[in-house]
């Protein structure tokens, strides 16, 4: 069986009682009625581009780990999830978003230290310390929200210009910084107990009945940044790179091929070999991150598997 043979590039199923449709980069997602069903693909983003090539299970990782998560956290906030009928699956209310993500940086890397190393020290209103070097904590966890845009890139804003553009009323932000602190909390010390650091990650919630619910995946590779905790702090002292859990070795690979997705640049071909150590790595962060061992789902037929799922598990009702 080839790599594509193995792999889910995009879906285009039709259900009964369907409403609505979406792709989005990795997921596409089905309304049916006042339920969203998400099919986690294994397309794969990087540089706000979708590459041409898909990497087998990797929507069944991230989706996995998702839930993971989700259902660990359900405790602290509600979550949209009601059940994962498929590997590659999840069913769940169909929440009204709002429309920022709620970014939370324990560690000044990515965008963070990318500000910084510009000279400036605000960030989304927040201010950070001076002398700091990239990969340090900062004192304490830092919100940094975006808005979410419906196209191109997301932008920066400060909870002040969230609340007086009225994009979510004071008191619902209230709540959702709340929110966000103690699933960072939470997530941070899950990391720990797989030797990891949770170095930053987004949230995104939304309204349903007047409800606030926690929506889309959280803590994956594709929206958090983990290092690992053995050697951080002798890396760190001596100036070194610290070792990512992530998908930046993707980006790596496509810069070492001259693609940062600017203008005029040509996405290079993704050989089998690559798409092959792609897959690997996912599932060595599926692994790593959730400390449970992967169990690979049957990719025969692998969209009719996945329609036959969804199918049964809607007539039998939720």
């Amino acid at each position: 069986m080839t790599l594509e043979q193995q792999s889910i590039k995009a879906t285009n199923f039709e259900f009964l009682n369907q409403s609505k449709f979406y792709r989005g980069k990795v997921r596409d997602v089905y309304t049916i009625q006042d339920h969203l069903v998400m099919v986690a693909s294994d397309r794969i983003s990087a540089f706000d581009h979708v590459l041409p090539r898909a990497i087998p299970f990797k929507g069944q990782v991230l989706n996995q780990i998702a839930l993971h998560f989700l259902n660990a956290t359900s405790d602290i906030v509600p979550n949209w999830v009601l059940a994962s009928p498929d590997p590659n699956v999840a069913v769940g209310h169909a929440c009204e978003p709002f429309k920022v993500e709620m970014v939370i940086r324990g560690y000044c890397v990515g965008h963070a230290w990318r500000t910084y190393r510009s000279g400036e020290r605000v960030l989304c209103g927040v201010t950070m310390p001076e002398g700091m070097n990239e990969n340090d904590p900062f004192p304490k966890p830092i919100i940094t929200p975006a808005t979410k845009a419906e196209e191109g890139h997301d932008e920066d804003i400060s909870r002040e210009e969230i609340i007086r553009q009225g994009i979510v009323s004071e008191e619902d932000y209230i709540v959702l910084e709340k929110y966000t602190h103690a699933l960072f909390q939470r997530g941070t010390k899950m990391a720990a107990e797989q030797g990891l650091i949770l170095a930053d990650t987004k949230y995104e919630f939304g309204k349903k009945d007047g409800k606030i619910y926690l929506i889309d995946e959280i803590h994956t590779p594709d929206s958090s940044r983990y290092f690992y905790a053995e050697g951080f702090e002798e890396r760190q002292a001596k100036g070194e790179k610290q070792k990512h859990l992530s998908k930046e070795f993707v980006r790596e690979w496509l810069i070492a091929n001259g693609f940062q997705g600017l203008e005029g640049q040509v996405m290079p071909t993704m050989p089998d070999e690559f798409v092959q150590s792609v897959t690997d790595r996912y599932i060595e962060l599926f692994e790593n991150i959730t400390g449970n061992k992967f169990e690979r789902a049957n990719t025969n037929n692998i969209q009719e598997r996945i329609f036959e799922n969804i199918s049964t598990f809607m007539k039998s009702g939720i």
